[in-house]
């Protein structure tokens, strides 16, 4: 599909030339980016956008490295100090970065903690340039995001159909809190790596009742990746064509799929309108 965008990946390695983080959770293969470009061409997706994976923390070296490599297919969203001046926004910008990651999750300390006052701060640094929040975090364990992120100071976008673990249920206080933020427009959420909520099979069919609620609340605010090359997984190895394929299953609109895949990731990562 012409303009279709594969909002989550991750570039990684070769760790003699991007060393990774000596606190990381995981070390993963290495993970190129004209491995990531092949594997977009055997889809037929045009555009990607990397996402600074916890590996590296606030080095950003690879993510640039690999954006430099095709700035026109490619965007980036980036993990950086919550001290970062204006200038290295600017620079960051021009570089193709289009957002800022919050990852609560994969760490050693700090595990589940949202520093909303430091990220209120960063967010008005970064409001200027048209950037938004990216939060990997489990959204249950907040009942009152709505609430917390009411007046946040630019667009946030949750990971993985916000994380909720399959066994839980979407009536969960905090997954209803992220769809009333996404019908008021202040978030976006991806539909990325069901295998991470769940420990069944592709096509992982416990995680559909949150997908659905997603596409019934605000189909509008919602995008669609990969999450290639699938670090830290638990359970088997996905195939991409069978993910993309899982999309068509919970949209079967092709309009709105179109949506999802082409325009929505243009206005929210700046691509041309194809």
């Amino acid at each position: 599909m012409r303009g279709a965008c594969d909002c989550h990946a991750h570039v990684c390695g070769p760790e003699s030339r991007y060393p990774y983080s000596p606190n990381r959770l995981y070390t993963p293969e290495d993970a190129s980016p004209a491995d990531y470009r092949r594997m977009l061409d055997s889809l037929g997706i045009e555009r990607g956008v990397l996402v600074q994976p916890s590996i590296y923390g606030t080095d950003n070296r690879a993510l640039l490295d690999a954006l430099a490599q095709d700035p026109e297919r490619l965007r980036g969203v980036a993990v950086v100090p919550w001290d970062v001046s204006v200038k290295e926004i600017e620079k960051l910008h021009a570089q193709g970065v289009r957002g800022v990651r919050q990852n609560i999750v994969d760490l050693k300390e700090g595990k589940g903690v949202l520093p909303l006052e430091r990220l209120e701060a960063l967010a008005k640094r970064i409001q200027p340039f048209g950037w938004h929040v990216e939060f990997l975090m489990h959204v249950e364990e907040f009942p009152q995001l709505e609430r917390q992120l009411a007046d946040f100071p630019v667009d946030v976008v949750f990971g993985h159909l916000g994380y909720v673990p399959a066994g839980k249920s979407p009536a969960e206080p905090g997954f209803q809190a992220l769809l009333r933020l996404m019908r008021d427009g202040k978030a976006w959420v991806k539909l990325t790596a069901p295998y991470r909520l769940t420990m069944s099979a592709m096509p992982y069919r416990d995680t559909d009742a949150f997908a659905r609620a997603l596409v019934d609340a605000a189909p509008q605010r919602l995008l669609w990746g990969t999450d290639w090359p699938h670090v830290f997984i638990k359970t088997a190895m996905p195939e991409d064509r069978q993910l993309l394929a899982l999309l068509e299953h919970w949209v079967p609109d092709e309009r709105l799929r179109r949506r999802i895949l082409v325009d929505q990731p243009a206005e929210l990562y700046g691509f041309t309108r194809p």
